[in-house]
């Protein structure tokens, strides 16, 4: 209710509190103000001003499990809970917010440091995601659906996160949230594991030399499951496997498993959000899949918008950076800048995707629980 998270090892608190527990004097250092935690932004940041601000933004705090997402602030009551010190933890700033000046000698000139914001909800800004109903996925090494729902945060029951969207000025806004955590790294694991593949893209070329998988289900739960199953003791399997079984069938799969994976999470997040999704934003490596994305829009019978700029997390944190120094006026000038590159519309048999769907339900449900059960 506080932080909008589940209580899981993803997040910062816990592994805070094991290093201060166990690493030698780092709670006394800690104590004393000797020592700092930050995420990435923050520890650029301390670097590019040589050290002299320590802070973050509101959205990377958020992922801390520390950080109120009501107030904006760091919560007392989860500081004592989880017993970090106050003087660890950066300043909380607003995501479009002048934090500094950079130190001449990094950059050339004193440059100002105005944009912070934590990757899928830069992703979410950059993609103009900014009014209730908007959605986009992510598609790199896992997959990140975010979906902003305006100045109220949507508490989920059924495994989605309520995250911070952004704050510009006093504003903060929020959005619903879905961690895939296996996407494009199971294609990675195809090329480097089990050498199906010798890069990366030629997935889509041998993926494309079958009309489907052939029955053939890859549940790529190398790390546990994320959203909405939380199950840190699940395992990758593939399941359906016959004797006319190729490659190109494992690997149609492993492309399979991507879009259901993020199809578990979407189906959740409009069913809570009460915004229907006709059309979901696309962006990430993964993204310029084409075969990935009609598979996609298939399985979620969702039109698929990929711009031409798919690095969309960066255009995110500049966007945010230029409105807070003037550089663009408002959102709505920003949001005339987005360009599409492609559409991807469904044209699979709905009743067809009914049967996918339910057997890929099944399938996560052979591979959940397994490294609990076999310790």
């Amino acid at each position: 209710s506080k932080t909008g998270l589940i209580v899981d090892p993803y997040f910062s608190a816990t592994k805070i509190q094991w290093i201060l527990d166990n690493v030698p004097a780092a709670r006394k250092d800690a104590e004393a103000g000797r020592l700092a935690f930050g995420n990435v932004d923050s520890w650029l940041l301390w670097n590019l001003t040589d050290g002299n601000v320590h802070a973050t933004d509101i959205t990377n705090a958020s992922r801390t499990m520390l950080a109120n997402i009501h107030t904006g602030d760091w919560d007392p009551e989860l500081l004592e809970i989880f017993q970090v010190p106050r003087q660890l933890l950066p300043d909380i700033k607003p995501s479009s917010y002048v934090f500094a000046n950079s130190r001449r000698e990094f950059l050339g000139t004193s440059t100002p440091i105005s944009g912070i914001a934590g990757d899928q909800q830069a992703a979410l800004f950059g993609q103009a995601c900014t009014s209730p109903g908007f959605a986009k996925t992510t598609y790199g090494t896992g997959s990140f659906v975010l979906m902003h729902t305006g100045g109220t945060p949507v508490t989920s029951t059924r495994g989605c996160l309520t995250t911070v969207s952004c704050q510009i000025t006093d504003d903060i806004t929020y959005a619903l949230e879905g961690s895939v955590f296996t996407a494009g790294s199971v294609i990675q694991w195809l090329r480097d594991q089990l050498g199906l593949i010798d890069s990366s893209p030629e997935v889509e070329s041998l993926a494309n030399m079958v009309p489907d998988s052939g029955g053939v289900y890859l549940v790529p739960a190398f790390t546990g499951l994320g959203t909405p199953y939380w199950d840190p003791y699940a395992r990758g399997l593939i399941i359906g496997l016959t004797s006319t079984t190729t490659k190109a069938h494992i690997a149609r799969a492993a492309l399979d498993s991507i879009a259901h994976q993020t199809a578990d999470v979407v189906q959740i997040m409009a069913t809570e959000s009460g915004f229907p999704i006709k059309e979901m934003r696309v962006d990430g490596g993964a993204s310029a899949n084409n075969l990935l994305m009609q598979i996609q829009s298939d399985i979620l019978g969702a039109t698929l918008s990929r711009p031409k700029i798919i690095e969309s997390t960066a255009l995110g944190a500049a966007g945010l950076a230029g409105l807070s120094i003037g550089w663009w006026k408002d959102l709505n000038e920003l949001e005339n800048l987005q360009t599409t590159d492609q559409l991807f519309t469904p044209g699979m048999d709905p009743k067809l995707v009914d049967q996918i769907r339910a057997t890929w339900i099944k399938a996560v449900g052979r591979s959940k629980g397994w490294a609990e059960h076999n310790r």
